[in-house]
């Protein structure tokens, strides 16, 4: 893997790391629903501007429908999950189930599109997970409905991400492939369209009590132009160069950005069990991204 692509994995990480914090704040204030709807719309309207500015050709190669699906799968009901979790669930707690992502990868890779499923690669994704549980000291829980749901939400959205990661690479990068910018703005276009009507919906039924105040819509800035519309530039030029499987591993390396995100900003304090997860998440990442192992060929002689 190349130092570009090492660089964009560690900027989408930092980047994702932020998004639940964002969430957290959000989803409590203005519901579940309002929440994973102006994510994916604000996202979709500051990569229009984006993408207008930079004067990119609007060329989709016939493949805009294809892209918004993709955007409901990856981005749409992700999205909406997550925002349920960050209702009953801690940030940290939702960032250890999102390092899932690499583990569904590589099992819905081997099920259904013909991935290898190597000892290296099983190893290095529950390593990985040991490690993120130990970084963010994640102790028992006690399990009631509310939690189990949120448990269960981010478990289903790393299901989604783990089938739109080959998804895209199968749609996506046929037939020359597809400039990754585009593929953020059709994948955006495509959330906000499946959200629209459920949104509406919940508006009408469900208001919310209040629609927060400036710390709220700041964090939906942040989340949808920084967390959402420019992070998935980088994630489908990620997808283009280095492969799904390789690129859902960015998501070990969320829960110490989050950690240290939580260090600066809010005061959370720090332990050798950083230290300790950090080693493991290194090692996993080791285990899954490193090269397989060429056979020499041998040569017949007579």
């Amino acid at each position: 893997m190349s130092p570009v692509d090492i660089f964009r994995m560690l900027s989408l990480a930092a980047i994702w790391g932020a998004s639940f914090l964002f969430m957290r704040i959000i989803a409590p204030a203005i519901g579940t629903v309002p929440t994973g709807f102006f994510r994916v719309s604000i996202a979709a309207v500051g990569l229009l501007v984006i993408l207008g500015l930079m004067r990119i050709s609007w060329d989709f190669k016939g493949k805009l429908k294809t892209v918004m699906m993709l955007g409901v799968i990856n981005s749409g009901v992700p999205a909406t999950l997550y925002s349920v979790a960050a209702q009953v669930l801690p940030a940290g707690y939702s960032a250890i189930f999102n390092a899932t992502t690499p583990l569904m990868g590589v099992l819905i890779g081997g099920l259904f599109f013909s991935e290898k499923l190597t000892a290296a690669k099983l190893a290095g994704v529950f390593l990985g997970l040991l490690g993120v549980g130990v970084l963010t000291r994640a102790g028992p829980v006690a399990f009631d409905l509310p939690l189990l749901m949120g448990a269960v939400a981010c478990l289903l959205a790393t299901t989604c991400y783990g089938f739109a990661g080959f998804l895209a690479r199968r749609w996506l990068d046929q037939a020359g492939g597809l400039d990754s910018r585009l593929s953020a703005l059709g994948s955006m276009l495509g959330a906000t369209l499946f959200l629209l009507p459920l949104f509406g919906y919940s508006v009408i039924t469900q208001p919310p009590v209040s629609w927060g105040g400036w710390n709220v819509w700041l964090s939906l800035l942040g989340l949808g132009l920084g967390c959402t519309a420019f992070a998935y530039i980088i994630y489908f030029r990620l997808l283009s160069s280095i492969g799904p499987v390789k690129s859902m591993t960015v998501t070990f390396m969320i829960p110490p950005f989050g950690v240290l995100w939580g260090a600066l900003f809010l005061d959370e304090p720090l332990s050798m069990a950083h230290v300790y997860g950090g080693v493991l998440i290194a090692i996993a990442l080791w285990l899954v991204l490193k090269p397989a192992a060429v056979k020499p060929v041998e040569v017949a002689t007579r």
